[in-house]
């Protein structure tokens, strides 16, 4: 098994910045990729942003030029650093682990194998 636990959500006003964090642990073999998807209230879960191994990101339409993801391969940790903070980023953000890490569909839910309990962020107006 593997946890993910999720940290550096909280309450901003629009136009501010944020830093989540994401911490793997456990039953942790080879390569891994690792995405970030939000769930906004009465809304899918959407993706927002993924890296592989090597370093390739992705970014949905939404989170270019204001969202950057980044990961620490010793710590097994991903970030994901928002600024320009809008209300429309407000929800839950969700971290998750794919063991392939060439991400064949970044921005799918079942591409993932591994799912952190999600930090709440806020952006008010």
């Amino acid at each position: 098994q593997v946890q993910l636990v999720e940290s550096g959500g909280g309450l901003v006003q629009a136009g501010g910045s944020l830093r989540l964090s994401c911490a793997a642990s456990g039953r942790i073999f080879g390569s891994l990729a690792m995405g970030w998807f939000r769930q906004a209230p009465g809304k899918e879960r959407e993706a927002v942003a993924a890296i592989g191994y090597g370093g390739v990101t992705y970014y949905a339409d939404s989170a270019k030029g204001r969202f950057t993801i980044s990961r620490d391969y010793a710590k097994i940790t991903v970030y994901l650093q928002m600024n320009s903070l809008k209300p429309d980023d407000t929800g839950v953000y969700y971290c998750a682990v794919d063991r392939n890490p060439l991400l064949v569909n970044w921005d799918s839910q079942s591409e993932y194998d591994y799912w952190g309990q999600g930090t709440q962020v806020t952006v008010s107006s």
